[in-house]
């Protein structure tokens, strides 16, 4: 029996002490001025990750550094890396990355095949950067599902980036920040994979039929086009606010948002809304116009219904300031 334990005692001290190996080598791997920090998990602690922490080096590091080989998240941001090129980002460690950070890193061009052997990428962020373009083919093959692409230097933009996805999971898109004058929507009938898409302050003069917010702080806006949040059923806040040049919503506009019920149309051009608004937004509670108007919904009592057998109730609006045409 003692015999049995003793063994035991063997096998399970081999097993951590090859854990330990495998975690010490990884972080032995690390590139000098970084920091590489192992994550285990599961049973024993049998798996683990490694989180590569690169921000801000004390000299322009040549690519692509080394990593170690199960890394999955690297920060590289700050590192004045200047144009990315088929290179820079392959080797041992790339191909397990699934969070890549690349912000702040004069970044002004994306080679086509930059990206491509990262076939396990969600979430990029190519932030604060002077990017003005990219090739179609920039994500081809990934799976990302969050992409921040604020703070460039865009002017137009195609959603059909998006089109070779290798999955069918929407992204969060950060467009904000940029001098956006146009943004097309994908072609050919493909599917947007767009969940929530942000285009605040921009120099967009009107929006097209993009299911993405928020649209907020859009100096240039004047015009939403019909039927552009079709689709966003479930969708309960709606904000177009600080947006001056905004004059008028067409009741198509807001066709499709059966689950809305806040409408922030302060700080824009917009002082009064169609007179059927109500059949249009059937759950709003809530919507505020211009600088200081605000109107909310509430309940008038109806006649008795005799076949029902119940009291009708029907929804009015009202607001805190007279003459407001609604």
């Amino acid at each position: 029996m003692k015999g049995m334990k003793r063994k035991m005692g063997r096998f399970l001290w081999l097993g951590l002490s090859l854990l330990l190996v495998i975690q010490c080598s990884a972080v032995k791997n690390c590139h000098p001025g970084c920091h590489c920090e192992v994550e285990s998990y599961g049973l024993f602690d049998s798996f683990s990750l490694t989180r590569v922490d690169c921000r801000s080096l004390p000299s322009r590091p040549s690519m692509p550094i080394l990593i170690p080989l199960d890394t999955t998240h690297l920060d590289l941001s700050s590192n004045a890396l200047g144009p990315l090129s088929d290179t820079m980002l392959s080797g041992p460690g790339y191909t397990t990355l699934i969070s890549l950070d690349l912000s702040s890193n004069h970044i002004t061009k994306l080679s086509p095949n930059a990206l491509s052997k990262l076939r396990y990428l969600e979430s990029l962020d190519l932030s604060l950067n002077n990017l003005d373009s990219l090739s179609l083919g920039s994500f081809s093959g990934l799976p990302l599902v969050e992409v921040d692409l604020s703070h460039n230097r865009f002017q137009e933009f195609s959603m059909d980036i998006f089109s070779a996805k290798v999955n069918g999971e929407p992204v969060t898109l950060d467009l904000s920040h940029n001098k956006l004058v146009s943004v097309t929507t994908a072609s050919h009938g493909r599917a947007l994979h767009i969940q929530s898409l942000n285009l605040s302050s921009n120099w967009l003069t009107s929006v097209p039929n993009l299911e993405g917010l928020p649209l907020s702080g859009l100096s240039e806006l004047q015009n939403i086009e019909p039927y552009s949040f079709k689709g966003l059923r479930s969708l309960q806040v709606l904000d177009l606010s600080n947006n001056p040049k905004l004059q008028s919503l067409s009741p198509t506009v807001l066709s499709g948002l059966d689950a809305l019920q806040e409408l922030n149309l302060s700080g824009s051009g917009v002082e009064s809304l169609p007179a059927n608004v109500l059949t249009h937004l059937p759950s709003i509670k809530s919507i505020k116009l211009g600088q200081s108007v605000h109107c909310w919904t509430s309940q008038k009592q109806g006649q008795f219904h005799r076949q029902m057998g119940q009291v009708q109730h029907n929804e009015v609006l009202n607001c805190n300031t007279e003459g407001v045409v609604l």
